[in-house]
């Protein structure tokens, strides 16, 4: 099942988390991943390069965007040409779809309410992320990626019972797809000092999810 916009996704605020608390919380969502990666070994077929799941807008939040600033405030120091391109590529894609962002394009803020959210699920939905270098197939901003993006591929349970990757875990039986769920869950979800952000959006990530 292709999910747009997870509600289940973690809502940071910005100014309840110090970036201690986010390095923090980045050890253990990549700690729980690589777990749940050496539990799927050849059903996840996740590889440099791979692109499908970097095509098409999704919300993310707060602490995600100040952690994508300074990731490009590395790049620009350790690769400004890189850097340049990878803001090129964003204003280029603001200007094209800002007229039909259902929120402020100003400040990247998501409108609330249903109409909103709807016309969100139909929004952008073959956008590559501007972060997505088209020569190479690699994120630029990879080590400040946001947090959808480091659990994207493994199984993840939600709301509505355990996704995964839509290229990955074919032929594997549903139980044993759950035997490689991400664990943790809690821990990286509802983490209590993370509470009422607004959700932005960022061009960056098809979600492309099959329920079991």
């Amino acid at each position: 099942m292709r999910r747009k916009s997870r509600e289940y996704c973690i809502l940071l605020g910005m100014h309840s988390c110090s970036p201690r608390r986010d390095r923090e919380l980045i050890q253990i969502v990549d700690s729980a991943f690589a777990d749940a990666a050496r539990r799927s070994g050849k059903w996840l077929v996740c590889h440099p390069g791979c692109t499908q799941c970097c095509i098409g807008a999704f919300a993310i939040n707060m602490l995600d965007a100040v952690r994508l600033r300074e990731g490009l405030k590395n790049l620009e120091r350790l690769a400004p040409e890189r850097a340049a391109r990878v803001r090129e590529r964003a204003r280029d894609a603001v200007s094209r779809l800002s007229k039909d962002f259902p929120g402020d394009p100003a400040t990247g803020l998501l409108h609330e309410g249903d109409e909103a959210g709807r016309r969100f699920a139909d929004f952008a939905n073959d956008e590559p992320c501007p972060a997505l270098d088209p020569d190479t197939g690699l994120c630029d901003l990879y080590e400040a990626r946001p947090m959808t993006c480091r659990v994207f591929g493994p199984p993840l349970r939600s709301e509505d019972g355990l996704g995964v990757c839509e290229l990955c875990f074919h032929g594997a039986t549903d139980e044993e797809i759950a035997t490689c769920e991400i664990h943790q869950t809690q821990t990286i979800w509802n983490p209590l000092c993370f509470r009422n952000s607004k959700k932005l959006a960022v061009l960056t990530g098809r979600q492309l999810w099959r329920t079991v």
